[in-house]
């Protein structure tokens, strides 16, 4: 394998914007949707970064995702929320939702948002740590089309339905966890599969219902484990309530693959978003200094001998981020072979792809 490429953060955001505003979609929704990808990517994450960008231009060009559309609320109380995502991209949806989400618990100290028809929202912890760095708890659950076997199934069931939330650390980053509920994210399958690089044996389960170490046989005729048995599977199915059924969105086989279903359709993704103000709840002063309590006392846990400090959710990959805004990002070949692709699609030709 090639060794990865090393871009400018700014670089590579610049290279996304522009993707997306030659598609007419408006700087302020290409500028968020970049920095969704190029912080995922800058957090090492590469399966929900930059290597997405080329699938969501050939659905806005095809129209099954609409450039120009704008979430809208259908329904609403003091503290909750139903939003129609109008097939935007899910970036611009789950952003709006978001924001929905913080108006209502800074009157009311707790809300819900539900978020329907939207595009595939990529790594939604990034949203749930835009919210605690403004000093909420968050919680995001979404929906996908199945493609994750539950316990004594042979085929899929469920999506791998992520699930993430952050905590405000009033000194540093949040704490931080973005997790699909499947025992890998079919991404990971993908990426491991394409680098030629083997599939472990507890990711796949294969058309006889037992485990596969064959990438090749997912999506078509493979679906992935679920996390930890009937434990991720129940997770899962809570993700499936809270982002599809309750918001009255689009649940199991009704969601579409925006991978591969003709890129005309919209692929009627779904999220949920629940919020609780530190401030009106807790005061943020008692409840920074109970979060520090926490921290400390779980970095001074003993360790075995080849692991210098146990670490909270989240603390790799900022490292990680903080690293490449001042590095550079390191992409992947299967990542620059995605970004060339997008490239085409949109007619530009950044220097660092050459």
């Amino acid at each position: 394998m090639s060794a990865p490429i090393q871009v400018t953060y700014d670089d590579l955001k610049r290279f996304v914007i522009e993707a997306l505003v030659s598609l007419d979609m408006s700087h302020t929704d290409a500028s968020l949707t970049a920095d969704v990808l190029v912080c995922t990517d800058a957090m090492g994450v590469h399966t929900h970064g930059t290597k997405l960008l080329a699938g969501y231009l050939k659905k806005l060009k095809a129209g099954g995702y609409v450039a120009n559309a704008q979430p809208v609320i259908e329904r609403e109380g003091p503290a909750w929320a139903t939003i129609d995502g109008k097939n935007a991209l899910g970036m611009v949806g789950c952003m709006f939702a978001l924001e929905v989400a913080m108006k209502k618990a800074r009157q009311c100290g707790v809300a819900y948002c539900g978020l329907r028809s939207t595009g595939h929202v990529g790594a939604i912890g990034y949203y749930a740590a835009q919210a605690a760095r403004q000093g909420f708890i968050v919680s995001i659950t979404g929906n996908d089309i199945p493609s994750v076997a539950v316990p004594g199934s042979t085929k899929a069931v469920l999506g791998s339905n992520p699930i993430a939330y952050a905590i405000p650390v009033v000194d540093g980053d949040p704490v931080f966890l973005d997790m699909a509920t499947a025992a890998v994210a079919g991404g990971k399958v993908y990426a491991a599969h394409q680098r030629g690089e083997p599939i472990p044996p507890h990711w796949l389960i294969g058309p006889d219902g037992k485990p596969t170490t064959d990438g090749s046989l997912y999506p078509a005729h493979a679906c992935l484990a679920p996390m930890g048995g009937h434990k991720g599977y129940g997770i899962s199915l809570w993700c499936e309530i809270l982002s599809g059924v309750l918001p009255g969105g689009h649940m199991t086989w009704q969601v579409g693959s925006w991978m591969f279903d003709d890129p005309k359709l919209p692929s009627h993704h779904n999220a949920s978003i629940m919020v609780l103000d530190v401030e009106a709840i807790a005061g943020r002063e008692a409840f920074d200094r109970r979060v520090k309590h926490l921290i400390n006392e779980i970095h001074a846990a003993p360790t075995s001998e080849d692991v210098s400090q146990v670490l909270i959710p989240g603390e790799r990959e900022w490292k990680e981020y903080h690293r490449a805004r001042k590095d550079g990002v390191s992409l992947p070949m299967d990542v620059i072979e995605k970004l060339r692709q997008a490239a085409e699609i949109c007619q530009r030709q950044p220097h660092w792809l050459l």
